[in-house]
């Protein structure tokens, strides 16, 4: 207990580090408890005290997570980062971080995903935060080098270089590999010259016209980065719990392509009762002229005689009105009308044998 003592002097509070050190101890003990309190209300044990619900509003823990840290920067700015306030503030801005970024999957795709296979990406926002804020806490700079006038330029072609191999290992799809090679340049130089991801970026731009390097990733992925992914996932099941298993069929597991698909068929829809309507108008436009050429107003009947079925002059021009309020609906850009019979019944036109039955009727 003595020489950790003396070790926690020597290496923090020496140093200066001891607010950032409180910040992760903050930071990994608000993880590791909300994910404990979550876990125990998914269980629904009784003797947990469950969800803050006032009123019938579930108010998410990000939520305190933004009280405290509000409090913490504020409160650091406010005294000027003197002590012991900066210890103080630095633990609450940690136990701010890490509630809000239990929840970050939530924040980024605005809905309540948690249990989800989309709200990996919060153990995965959590685990990176913990780790860069630890490696902080190791140095400053990479492998905790100290620039000095000798060796000045030498590091400043390391951290070039690994600056580049990062971004070159990111492209290639291995986003562990390239975040932790901030702080441990060797980590992201074997990223950089191994074999990108199939689904990756690098991929795209450079396998395209290499089916061997292609295909000798796809084996790859299939051998190695499955193996990693199952261990990855094990990891995080045990650490954040598993997700939900949503079967094929339920509602929740297709909200995304319901909303696309029905935007679709609303456009479709619209379109084909459009093309419906200027059908039928058409169809009524050559029907009113060709009753017209057949008993043309000049002939030898009478002007109230009529033809047989035909039903007079009377009959002609209130078709022929039916036909003119068609082509305004559809100037107007509505889907159809409806005429009123002589009782007061409103008469609609049948269905065109080529529409969809379910075609779904634009308002009027």
């Amino acid at each position: 207990m003595t020489t950790l003592l003396d070790g926690y002097r020597e290496h923090i509070v020496a140093t200066h580090k001891q607010p950032l050190f409180l910040l992760l101890v903050g930071f990994t003990t608000s993880f590791v408890f909300i994910r404990f309190s979550v876990r125990m209300i998914r269980a629904q044990v009784r003797w947990w005290p469950g969800n803050v619900t006032p009123g019938g509003l579930h108010i998410h823990h990000m939520v305190f997570g933004l009280g405290f840290l509000l409090a913490g920067g504020i409160g650091v700015f406010a005294t000027y980062g003197g002590h012991p306030w900066i210890d103080v503030f630095g633990l609450l801005f940690g136990i701010g971080c890490g509630l809000v970024l239990d929840e970050f999957a939530l924040i980024l795709h605005l809905d309540d995903v948690y249990w989800s296979e989309q709200g990996r990406k919060s153990v995965d926002a959590v685990i990176f935060g913990i780790l860069f804020t630890g490696l902080l806490l190791v140095g400053y700079v990479p492998l905790g080098a100290e620039p000095t006038g000798e060796t000045r330029w030498g590091l400043v072609t390391v951290i070039s270089v690994n600056a580049l191999a990062m971004v070159v290992t990111l492209l290639k799809g291995k986003v562990w590999t390239g975040l932790l090679g901030i702080m441990v340049p060797g980590l992201s130089w074997v990223g950089a010259v191994r074999l990108a991801r199939p689904s990756s970026p690098w991929a795209r731009w450079r396998y395209a016209a290499s089916p061997r390097l292609r295909a000798r990733a796809l084996r790859r992925e299939r051998l190695l980065h499955r193996r990693a992914d199952q261990a990855r996932t094990w990891l995080f099941d045990l650490i954040a719990g598993a997700p939900d298993k949503v079967p094929a069929h339920h509602p929740a597991a297709h909200r995304v392509a319901e909303q696309m698909a029905a935007r679709a068929t609303a456009h479709l829809d619209a379109h084909a009762a459009r093309a419906l309507a200027r059908r039928s108008a058409r169809l009524a436009d050559r029907r009113s002229a060709a009753g017209t050429a057949e008993h043309p107003s000049g002939s030898r009947r009478s002007a109230g005689a009529g033809a047989p079925g035909d039903g007079g002059p009377t009959a002609r021009a209130g078709r022929h009105g039916r036909s003119q309020q068609r082509r305004r609906a559809v100037r107007a850009g509505r889907s159809r009308t409806y005429a009123v019979g002589p009782a007061g019944q409103v008469t609609r036109p049948g269905r065109h044998r080529w529409l969809r039955t379910r075609t779904r009727r634009m308002s009027r």
